[in-house]
């Protein structure tokens, strides 16, 4: 038992290390977004999603590198399930979620094409590099569209948030923002090779730590950002930073272990793991429409995604 005490150790000094170096990343990334004057939807899309999403990112590219691509597709479609089932479903159960009818018939759409595209390239039970070209087609499809939407876009409500960012506070954020990245990468690290150890100790696959420990310490940014979005009474920001968080993991999270590492896809994703995530996409769509005209997810569907999450759980171990 002592030979496991390191790895475990290692694995919650990661956690915590990555929780606070993806908020300084994200936050400082904002702040240098909002110096060049770049759109609030761009900092909304592409700063917070792509932050959010960065650990799944940093942890799936050194897990594939080391050769355990099942910790690299478990993060990443494990963080998926977390973030609809768990982190949306307990954001439901402390108050009913407004969502954005342009969220559902936009970036949800985008979600669930992409979702469909990632079950067929799975099918064969492998993920090389073609599958990861495919996926990052899609990814430069994605960054296109929210280019072009941002130049359309011209709201300023970051208008007094520029304001006290002084340009000697700059030199500063720039340095925080490179702190953030380097302590990242390496809670990424620490992560993964204490998920690999304690996977190794207990007889578990890298596919299940993946699934299961990894993708709940990666999905802890956005269950911190969403918790604090519903009590700030920011709902919409909520299903927002979900969905896109969820596009990052789908196409950015799974092309890295095709592109660095093509290999076979263990059959349990196919029919246990995948299908869980294409019924939770499915669902957040139908909870939000199902009690009226006005796209809600009460807290009926707070304890619907909470009790899939959980029966998920006992059937993955």
């Amino acid at each position: 038992m002592p030979d496991i005490l390191l790895p475990i150790i290692a694995l919650l000094t990661g956690f915590l290390l990555l929780i606070w170096s993806a908020d300084v990343f994200t936050e400082n990334g904002a702040k240098i977004a909002m110096i060049f004057k770049v759109s609030p939807l761009v900092i909304g899309l592409l700063i917070f999603g792509f932050g959010t999403s960065a650990p799944e990112m940093l942890v799936s590219g050194l897990a594939a590198m080391e050769g355990n691509t099942g910790i690299s597709i478990g993060s990443a479609i494990g963080s998926n399930i977390f973030n609809i089932a768990l982190v949306l479903g307990i954001s439901a159960l402390i108050t009913p979620i407004a969502v954005s009818n342009n969220v559902l018939k936009k970036e949800w759409m985008f979600l669930m094409f992409i979702t469909l595209v990632v079950g067929f390239l799975l099918w064969d039970k492998r993920l090389d590099v073609i599958d990861g070209f495919i996926l990052v087609s899609l990814l430069a499809i994605f960054l296109i569209y929210t280019f072009k939407t941002a130049k359309q876009d011209n709201n300023n409500e970051f208008d007094e948030a520029m304001e006290e960012i002084k340009e000697n506070q700059s030199g500063k954020t720039w340095l925080l923002l490179i702190i953030g990245l380097i302590v990242l990468i390496t809670s990424a690290k620490l992560i993964v090779w204490g998920g690999v150890e304690v996977a190794q100790s207990f007889g578990v696959s890298d596919l299940v730590i993946g699934l299961s420990v990894i993708a709940l310490g990666t999905s802890l940014p956005e269950l911190a950002v969403s918790i604090a979005s519903v009590l700030k009474k920011q709902y919409e920001m909520v299903v927002g930073n979900v969905i896109g968080s969820n596009i990052f993991n789908t196409i950015a999270v799974l092309a890295i272990p095709g592109l660095i590492h093509p290999s076979a896809v263990a059959d349990e994703v196919i029919t246990r793991d995948y299908p869980v995530m294409l019924l939770l996409t499915i669902l957040l769509f139908v909870l939000a429409y199902k009690f009226g005209k006005q796209p809600i997810i009460n807290r009926f569907g707070g304890i619907v995604l909470v009790c899939i999450f959980v029966a998920y759980m006992w059937q993955l171990f």
